[in-house]
């Protein structure tokens, strides 16, 4: 968004820099001409009164000897014609003298001229403009006009200076875009650092981060004001958050104690039972007991999972696979099922909360030890993604799930019908999804064809 803004704001100081050198430029150079127009046209005034009054050879040579003295210095072409076009008198040569002669002999202004009226405008001059002009001067006024002046003035020294100015436009232009730019950018900058401050808080929000907060106290009034709304919902949000967590895992703590003492006086009972319907219903009391046992420790873990206070860590995934597969080992084989790993021989190493890896490889190898049969198979692979992030995936051959209750693994207490009976608490995959999500990770989950589920656990790289 920086950009755009600094790009609008470059686009509107550009716009506004060429709406000003535009008609400077443009009036810089029609008054050097005009400048040009006025040396000229009064040595033109002085040539043709000189014309008017000649009457004699004396006179002829004076004004041969003056517009030859003016050609001379300043390198024109003049001509001196009659009503008919016959030229009186000539000076000058090279280009001037042939513009005077020869695109002036059919040209507007000596029409004009031998009408008896002078130029009054000469075309505006550019840098690129042609390198002489022609400007012509009547002899004798009114009904006395016998003839006219054509000079043939070069314009090399004006064309220089409307090219001296316009870079003198030029570079004060690019010196105030320039200053401007700064500017903008400082404006922009000072705009868009509590804008960015306060997505970097909502990026940590979201991330679990209660604790983050916009500290930003710079830009307009509006933007202070709603970093300062959002700390305040941010505190209110983590405070209610807090106290949630907070109840979950008091109630979990609380209740572990007595319902420890339920099982063991149902155990201590148990032996004092006779064999019959109570001591079956006792034995299923003694399991709804344990199981709420378990439940209560899941619910304690994943309070503690969700208040977050762990900062991430560099870890070797790699090595935690190897470790969590070692350690699985003898259940797998218990339980008669084929386990398998295979890691990179490079380091492969993410940046996650402490032991995250290990901690998630415990719920997803429990989870599939649960459910695939007796002769299946469960691999465990870590890869290097294409982002530099670890990869872990947890393939197996189990039953699988149907593909419209996928996105139910991974919520709490989330259990398929089929599968009531079998041990746990539901809370497995959803302590793993949290881990992973605080660590700035993902776990998805998908089919495995032709059965059985793939968990893909995906951490980002240091």
């Amino acid at each position: 968004m920086r950009r755009r803004l600094l790009a609008v704001l470059m686009v509107l100081m550009g716009a506004a820099a060429l709406l000003l050198c535009i008609p400077l430029a443009d009036a810089s150079a029609r008054g050097r001409t005009e400048h040009l127009l006025l040396q000229r046209r009064s040595e033109a005034v002085r040539f043709a009164d000189l014309a008017d009054r000649m009457r004699t050879a004396a006179d002829r040579a004076e004004l041969s000897a003056e517009i030859s003295r003016y050609a001379h210095l300043y390198g024109a072409g003049v001509v001196v014609v009659d009503t008919a076009g016959a030229t009186v008198a000539r000076a000058g040569t090279g280009p001037a003298a042939e513009a005077a002669t020869g695109a002036a002999a059919d040209s507007d202004a000596r029409r004009r001229a031998l009408t008896g009226r002078s130029t009054d405008r000469l075309p505006t001059l550019l840098p690129w403009s042609p390198r002489t002009v022609v400007l012509a001067e009547p002899v004798g006024r009114d009904e006395r006009v016998s003839g006219a002046v054509l000079m043939a003035v070069p314009t090399d020294a004006a064309r220089r200076d409307v090219a001296a100015r316009w870079s003198l436009i030029a570079a004060g232009a690019l010196t105030a875009f320039a200053a401007a730019a700064l500017v903008a950018a400082g404006i922009a900058r000072w705009l868009m650092r509590p804008v960015r401050d306060l997505d970097r808080a909502v990026e940590r929000l979201t991330a679990g981060s209660l604790q983050a907060r916009a500290v930003s106290d710079t830009g307009p009034p509006e933007l202070r004001h709603l970093r300062r709304h959002f700390n305040a919902m941010a505190e209110a949000m983590a405070d209610s958050i807090g106290r949630q967590r907070d109840f979950v895992a008091d109630a979990s703590h609380q209740l572990r104690n007595p319902l420890a003492t339920l099982v063991l006086q149902l155990e201590n009972v148990e032996p004092y039972l006779a064999p019959g319907p109570g001591l079956a219903e006792h034995g299923r009391a003694l399991d709804e007991a344990e199981r709420l046992e378990e439940l209560l420790d899941g619910l304690l873990a994943l309070a503690r999972v969700e208040s977050g206070t762990a900062e991430p860590t560099v870890q070797d995934v790699a090595r935690a696979v190897r470790d969590r597969v070692t350690a699985w080992a003898p259940v797998y084989r218990a339980a008669g099922v084929h386990l398998t790993a295979s890691c990179p021989a490079g380091d492969l190493s993410a940046r996650a909360l402490p032991d995250a890896a290990g901690r998630i490889l415990d719920a997803l190898l429990d989870n599939a030890v649960k459910f695939v049969p007796r002769g299946g198979r469960v691999e465990v692979r870590a890869t290097h993604g294409a982002d530099g992030s670890a990869v872990v995936r947890v393939t197996d051959d189990g039953p699988g799930v149907p593909e419209e209750q996928l996105p139910l693994l991974l919520r709490r207490f989330a259990r398929a019908p089929e599968h009531q009976n079998v041990p746990g608490s539901g809370l497995g995959l959803a302590i793993a999804d949290e881990i992973a999500r605080i660590s700035g990770g993902r776990l998805d989950v998908s089919g495995h064809v032709p059965h059985g589920l793939v968990v893909e656990l995906r951490i980002p790289a240091p």
